[in-house]
């Protein structure tokens, strides 16, 4: 129901899942094989798989912590975005690939969750994109010590929010691996 026109097709997107990002992160090896699981599904469907990669002062371009995890293993035909903001939309391509590629709908997946898969699903949002959170293949690392809840409870406080997201037009969900479709 996205209100973008003549936008009919649904897109994997795989943010931030990067060795400098999710070494550490919660559950990473769990999460890591969910979207390996995902990015396998869309791919024997014909469902765009679309990569994004973070480059900032802590994540060198072409240094070991700004590759995407070996596990992960990108085709060459799918769009890789590289990307300064936390907002994957934000002075990037990623809008360009998705309108090229008919993409309405996005299923949402990565690296961190209180960070760039939270900027991502809102620019998603009111950029008129349905989103659907995969909500068991996204993780943060802990920053209880600088006063944020334990990494599972922004996980789950992530879900929540944003399986209760609504704007007209707009549909919004967090759905486990095994429930997606695309």
């Amino acid at each position: 129901m996205t209100t973008l026109p003549n936008r009919p097709n649904t897109a994997l997107l795989v943010v931030d899942v990067q060795n400098g990002v999710v070494d550490g992160s919660h559950n990473r090896d769990e999460i890591v094989a969910n979207i390996n699981a995902l990015v396998a599904k869309a791919r024997a469907e014909n469902v765009p798989v679309v990569w994004v990669q973070h480059e900032d002062e802590g994540l060198k371009r072409d240094s070991e912590a700004w590759h995407l995890v070996p596990d992960l293993k990108p085709d060459e035909a799918e769009p890789l975005v590289h990307k300064r903001y936390g907002d994957s939309f934000e002075d990037t391509e990623l809008e360009t690939h998705l309108a090229n590629l008919n993409v309405g709908r996005l299923v949402v997946t990565g690296a961190q969750t209180d960070a760039c898969v939270r900027s991502t699903l809102h620019g998603a949002f009111v950029r008129g994109y349905d989103t659907t959170l995969v909500a068991d293949a996204h993780t943060t690392e802990d920053l209880t010590a600088y006063g944020a809840p334990p990494v599972p409870q922004v996980i789950a406080h992530t879900n929540l929010y944003w399986d209760h997201q609504r704007a007209p037009g707009r549909q919004a969900s967090a759905t486990p691996t095994a429930d997606i479709t695309f």
